[in-house]
C-alpha cells in the first residue's frame, strides 16, 4: 500500500462556524493550546473583529486570506546527505506544506511578541502580512534567501 497524501485529520475537518472555510478552521486548530478549541476560536475571532475595526475597506476574511497567500513560500531548503557531507537543496514546496507553514509562521510571529493580549498581536500580524510585512513575512524571505544562496546544490534534488 502507498503512502496517503494527506492525513486522518485533513479528512475530518470541518469548516469553521463564522466563515465557513477549512482555511480558518485550519489556523484556530493550529492555534489551539492543550485541547483548549473556544479559547482558541476566541483569539481568533476577536482578531478578526480588530482587523475589521481597523482596516474599513476590506472584509477581514479576506486580509486574513491574502496573509496567508502573502506569507507563502514557494521555495524551501532541505538537507540531503551526499557523498558523506550534508546539502542544504533548494526544493519546490507543495500547496499544502506552503499552508502549513503560512499558518505557522503567522502564530509563531504572533507569539513572539510580548505586551499585548494574543487578539492584538494575532490582528496585527495578521494586518500587517496582509500588506506584505511582518514578522512571518520575514520568515519567507530568510527561506527564499536561503534557497537562493544555495542554488549551486539544486542538482542534488532528485
Amino acid at each position: 500500500m502507498g503512502a496517503k497524501s494527506f492525513t486522518v485529520s485533513h479528512t475530518n475537518l470541518k469548516p469553521d462556524p463564522a466563515y465557513h472555510s477549512l482555511v480558518v478552521a485550519k489556523f484556530i486548530n493550529c492555534l489551539m493550546f492543550d485541547g483548549k478549541k473556544a479559547t482558541a476560536q476566541r483569539v481568533f475571532y476577536g482578531a478578526m473583529d480588530l482587523i475589521a475595526q481597523r482596516v474599513k475597506d476590506a472584509k477581514p476574511n479576506e486580509v486574513f486570506e491574502t496573509a496567508i497567500n502573502n506569507v507563502k513560500p514557494n521555495i524551501e531548503t532541505r538537507s540531503r546527505r551526499v557523498g558523506g557531507q550534508n546539502y542544504q537543496v533548494p526544493m519546490a514546496v507543495s500547496r499544502k506544506r506552503q499552508q502549513s507553514l503560512a499558518i505557522r509562521w503567522v502564530i509563531e510571529a504572533a507569539r513572539a511578541k510580548t505586551g499585548k493580549p494574543m487578539v492584538e498581536r494575532l490582528a496585527e500580524e495578521i494586518m500587517a502580512a496582509g500588506r506584505g510585512e511582518g514578522t512571518a513575512i520575514q520568515t519567507r524571505e530568510n527561506v527564499h534567501k536561503m534557497a537562493e544562496a544555495n542554488r549551486a546544490f539544486a542538482h542534488f534534488a532528485w
